[in-house]
């Protein structure tokens, strides 16, 4: 991103009790658009104060990855949220540092604080996608994203631990992660925007049409999937530390697959799929330890 980035993004309230909206971006420091439409959002509620119920609260997530456009410093911030990690106060990398940071803002805004306490964790991906949500299946998560458009993948914290949306429901905070699309993609920044409109419509009782110019990002994530598809995650195919991994080109998310199918060369031996399924997050960049994941659709 051209400038340097702060923890919190920003917040704000009309000063009328109700629910926390606790927003985060740029927990990999290469996926800055949930960054830039929190900016975004917070600029235009400064600018025309609606009314809102409770009070919404944006933060950076990798901020020092985030300046320098790397992924990470030392290791991968959403997978530093362990039990573990947390319950010893483990601070030995700058990731680790960064997440009690985060943490700290969060304790700011307690439970007793608000009728309900949401987050919105925003992401990019690094093959192209459509934008979906990620939710874990605990409390009231699941009902939650299905109140919103784009298709839903249950499951991903399950198999890849110590993410930030698993520690936020594990201390009852509701919500997901939303997906914007590939990293590059001129549409992300748009469609983290409208989901944060729909978020804060929803969870704050937002009246859109009470802003001096409605954002044409709602339209878009409105209009991003005529018919809502729930997916679950069959398979992780994970990476070591000094594997070789290089995927066949040309996978989308949610692109079928066939069984035999080759998916991938790890190590100089193929990968087959083992599935008449979907593909989901295909690894196309250098940093990260998930080769890809296979889903199928299920009942909602």
């Amino acid at each position: 991103m051209d400038q340097k980035i702060d923890r919190i993004l920003g917040t704000y309230s009309s000063g009328k009790k109700g629910p926390l909206l606790f927003l985060s971006g740029g927990i990999h420091g290469n996926e800055p658009s949930g960054v830039e439409a929190i900016l975004k959002v917070f600029n235009q509620l400064k600018k025309d104060k609606p009314q809102i119920a409770g009070t919404v609260v944006g933060v950076s997530g990798n901020k020092i990855a985030l300046n320098k456009g790397t992924r990470y410093i030392e290791e991968d911030l959403n997978r530093s949220w362990t039990e573990e990690n947390i319950r010893l106060k483990k601070k030995n990398s700058s990731e680790q540092k960064q997440m009690f940071e985060i943490i700290d803002v969060l304790q700011k805004y307690p439970a007793e604080a608000f009728t309900k306490r949401y987050f919105l964790d925003c992401h990019t991906t690094s093959s192209a996608s459509l934008p979906y949500i990620s939710v874990q299946v605990v409390n009231e998560n699941d009902e939650w994203a299905h109140r919103f458009p784009p298709y839903i993948i249950r499951g991903f914290s399950d198999i890849v631990y110590g993410c930030i949306d698993h520690y936020l429901s594990r201390i009852g905070v509701t919500g997901f992660v939303f997906e914007g699309g590939r990293h590059d993609s001129p549409h992300a920044v748009e469609n983290h925007e409208g989901m944060i409109w729909i978020a804060l419509e929803k969870a704050c009782d937002l009246d859109l049409k009470s802003l001096s110019e409605m954002p044409k990002s709602i339209g878009k994530i409105n209009n991003s999937q005529k018919d809502q598809k729930t997916f679950e995650i069959v398979h992780r195919f994970g990476l070591e530390d000094g594997d070789t991994f290089s995927m066949e080109p040309g996978y989308e998310n949610f692109q079928k697959i066939k069984k035999g199918e080759l998916l991938a060369i790890c190590n100089n031996k193929e990968i087959r799929s083992s599935w008449d399924a979907r593909i989901f997050m295909p690894l196309y960049q250098d940093q990260g330890n998930d080769g890809f994941f296979v889903i199928k659709e299920v009942e909602s």
